[in-house]
């Protein structure tokens, strides 16, 4: 018999580039529905699951800051580039029959809810999976600090951060054979070692609310369900005991 999930409301954080599957940009609709089926076998063992989808298939706020764009216009845009991914997203969750609330730091009544606190904790109390899309509705934020911000608001047990590779690695491991995997790490070390799997400030946030952040493979299939259940490969940044 399977071992019962470690944890009871999580967060997960799915960058832009995971929902690109092989292509250059955009959304790959296989990969999009291969993250929803994962999301729906969790939601089975009544874990109560909300997200944050990153942008950068669509579109990088820093790139376009790089390129001589404002740079909170350039931010801006890619807020809405992770409204489309949501949208995506809840399509994908709702044809597997989870249903799905997208909430918004940027109000547009016509396609989703605005960000409410209380609503999102009541829809998740209700078994509904929560999309936060658009940041944290602010310039010069990553989704990475608005996934570790949400999760802390929502008190999770967990921030789960989905990758294109197994954990948390010394350097990219696709680039350099020799890049040393981790399977246990505090804040600091992350933050001393320039590990770059979050912003700095999004660790920071998960520091100080005591958000254990777990790193693992999205594409791996039924990795989301192994995880809560304290299976498969993964990297766990806690605070020291």
């Amino acid at each position: 018999m399977s071992a019962p999930p470690a944890y009871k409301r999580v967060l997960l954080k799915v960058s832009g580039e995971a929902l690109m599957g092989t292509r250059d940009y955009g959304l790959d609709t296989e990969t999009v529905g291969a993250i929803a089926a994962d999301i729906a076998s969790v939601v089975v063992l009544e874990v109560q699951v909300c997200l944050v989808i990153g942008g950068g298939n669509i579109f990088r706020g820093v790139a376009g800051a790089a390129s001589g764009m404002d740079r909170s216009q350039a931010d801006y845009m890619g807020m809405l580039a992770t409204v489309m991914n949501a949208l995506a997203m809840q399509s994908a969750l709702e044809k597997r029959g989870v249903p799905t609330r997208v909430q918004s730091a940027i109000p547009m009544s016509s396609v989703c809810e605005p960000y409410i606190r209380r609503r999102a904790e009541r829809h998740m109390e209700k078994g509904r999976v929560v999309i936060f899309a658009a940041g944290t509705g602010n310039p010069f934020f990553t989704t990475d600090t608005a996934a570790a911000l949400r999760a802390a608001e929502m008190k999770c047990d967990a921030l789960l951060k989905g990758t294109q590779v197994d954990g948390v690695y010394s350097a990219d491991p696709r680039r350099d054979p020799a890049a040393k995997r981790y399977d246990e790490l505090t804040y600091l070390e992350v933050l001393s070692r320039d590990l770059g799997v979050m912003d700095a400030a999004a660790i920071s946030l998960s520091r100080e609310n005591r958000l254990p952040i777990i790193v693992f493979n999205i594409h791996a299939p039924g990795a989301f369900a192994a995880v809560m259940r304290g299976e498969g490969r993964f990297t766990r940044i806690v605070e020291p005991s």
